[in-house]
């Protein structure tokens, strides 16, 4: 057993120590590819590994826990550990981390009036159900017992979000009686009310910030008096969104400056060493003027690229690294390389309206209700309803709505309404059009995962549908969530201009990690060997999909791709190398 200890500095069984650290998240990263990304870690010359902990994967409906495959935390630390690395663990209800909803679990938004991170019951009683359950897992990795963990995080970046003190102990408090030993830390922007707000008494202040270390550093030594100076997240780069003119980087040189002068005085986590991927529907989004979702990659630019590619940046960081510690020689254990599979046809297609009762049982309402509601986190939620007063169609508004919306009228596009445009009512163009059955797919587009917008985050349509001026009534829901697709009746082929299923075949001799083009398709989801890979949208940046190798096989690989737009011209390419924007 050892011991890990916060004086002026750290000091490991009473032996000062750096850390130098980089932030790989297990959760972004398939599990085949654990050992590679944290040998790349060792080899830079870190001697730690640092990760957040998402609630809203361990604990995906509520009671029901998942620490399996790539959710394995204690087997990714205990890796780390054979490795000789140290851990951090950031186990925060909330990470932000440009995750959905920040890491909170989408059913507490099911309870009217809940309010969260601050001194509100109802919250703190399903916290403290998930903390009792996940420091089962990960109090035995701590260094007072024999693993490799040598700090915990309380919260995150809570002083961007508020200053209620009393929860801030209240969850220092919980970790300790769930069994945390090892050092506390929180971690905030160093400036101002951010770095105050976000203090708790007897637990080390640490920074977040991307340049300028030593003027940071020289902020927080007169807020944290003679304690170590720590960056938590050193921002080496930047995150990107649907619709950002292209692919976010940041400038290499200002960040091996600013690790220099952070090297000389303290310590480091840099953020992100490899950001890896926002598989399925995981991504968060901001929300300031206007929505802003976060693309399928995590890339980062990282010192590893998105699929494990050692960078310009890495060669350069390892060079500053050189000057304080010692680079340890490293074997790469794991062979992987970067394939082209080439063009490929779709083989048949599926019609999501004819597909309705054999994705889902259908919940009838007389008003819609949204996605928390009916027990549904992620993905789409169709509303349908017969129109039988109704006139031409001249006005339409949805009340309460969440994300995007496309609107058919006898499974024809009416419109389709996206964020601030779902705010108000809409005229409708001439001709207008006069049906039997109106249709409105939403989709989840992710949670807003940073502010106080996290508080407003149901999706589907939580008020009501108002159609030329009235309320209306009485509908079919049909929730989607896409995880279980082997119901799909392919002799209803996909119809043109109408939400799909459209589904690809090839054979693999050699596996490798490859990337999905989809020239002249417009929106959807992609699911290779029934894994859901992620979103792809027209706008861009983003153009291809990161597949790695662990999720193809020998053999017959099947791809099969959710377009909502109507928009699929019938082919596909797996490239040999990623295309960001």
């Amino acid at each position: 057993m050892h011991q890990f200890e916060i004086r002026e500095d750290f000091y490991l069984d009473g032996k000062k120590i750096q850390i130098i650290s980089g932030g790989i998240h297990y959760f972004r990263v398939v599990p085949e590819y654990w050992r590679d990304r944290l040998e790349k870690l060792k080899g830079m010359g870190c001697n730690t590994v640092e990760t957040y902990i998402p609630w809203n994967l361990h604990e995906k409906e509520k009671g029901r826990f998942d620490f399996s495959g790539i959710l394995d935390i204690a087997g990714f630390v205990r890796l780390a550990q054979e490795l000789g690395l140290m851990v951090i663990l950031r186990p925060s209800p909330y990470i932000c981390a440009e995750w959905e909803f920040g890491g909170l679990p989408y059913w507490l938004l099911k309870e009217d009036g809940m309010r969260l991170r601050c001194m509100y019951p109802p919250y703190l009683e399903h916290v403290k159900s998930y903390y009792e359950k996940l420091f089962e897992i990960i109090a035995p990795l701590q260094i007072t017992r024999g693993g490799p963990v040598i700090l915990m995080q309380v919260e995150n970046e809570y002083g961007y979000f508020g200053d209620d003190s009393a929860y801030l102990e209240y969850m220092k408090q919980l970790m300790i009686d769930c069994g945390c030993e090892v050092p506390l830390v929180t971690s905030d922007g160093p400036w101002g009310d951010s770095f105050d707000c976000g203090k708790i008494e007897g637990v080390l202040q640490t920074g977040n910030f991307g340049s300028k270390g030593k003027e940071q550093f020289a902020v927080m030594r007169q807020k944290i008096g003679d304690k170590p100076l720590m960056c938590m997240e050193f921002w080496v780069g930047w995150f990107d969104n649907w619709g950002v003119e292209c692919h976010q980087t940041g400038d290499t040189a200002e960040h091996v400056q600013a690790l220099d002068e952070m090297l000389a005085e303290g310590h480091v986590n840099i953020y992100m060493f490899e950001g890896g991927t926002n598989f399925g529907f995981t991504n968060g989004s901001n929300y300031y003027d206007e929505l802003t979702p976060d693309v399928t990659s995590y890339d980062y630019d990282a010192l590893l690229t998105e699929d494990g590619q050692i960078t310009a940046k890495y060669q350069a960081f390892r060079e500053v690294i050189r000057k304080y510690a010692q680079i340890p020689e490293v074997e790469l254990t794991t062979r992987i390389q970067r394939k082209a599979y080439g063009k490929l046809s779709a083989a048949r297609s599926a019609s999501l309206f004819g597909n309705l009762e054999h994705l889902a049982e259908p919940v009838e309402s007389v008003f819609p209700q949204s996605m928390e509601k009916l027990d549904q986190g992620y993905g789409y939620i169709l509303y349908e309803s017969g129109l039988k007063r109704e006139g031409p169609l001249e006005k339409l508004r949805l009340w309460g709505a969440n994300d995007r919306a496309n609107i058919f009228v006898d499974e024809k596009p009416l419109l389709t309404l996206y964020d601030r445009e779902l705010l108000t009512e809409h005229t409708l163009e001439e001709p207008h059009r006069q049906g039997e059955k109106i249709s409105i797919l939403v989709e989840n587009m992710g949670r807003v995962n940073f502010g106080p917008n996290l508080e407003r985050q149901r999706k589907g349509i939580d008020g009501s549908v108002q159609i030329n001026g009235h309320n209306h009534y009485n509908w079919k829901i049909y929730r989607l969530p896409m995880e279980d697709l082997s119901g799909l009746d392919f002799h209803v082929p996909a119809q043109k201009d109408a939400p799909g299923f459209y589904e690809f075949t090839f054979e693999a001799e050699e596996l490798g990690d490859t990337f999905l083009e989809l020239p002249g398709w417009g929106k959807g989801c992609v699911f290779v060997n029934g894994f859901n890979i992620g979103r792809f949208w027209e706008i861009g940046p983003q153009k291809r999909l990161y597949i790695p190798a662990p999720l193809l096989k020998t053999g017959k690989n099947t791809i099969l791709v959710f377009e909502t737009e109507g928009k699929a011209p019938g082919t596909i390419e797996l490239c040999g190398e990623p295309d960001l924007g």
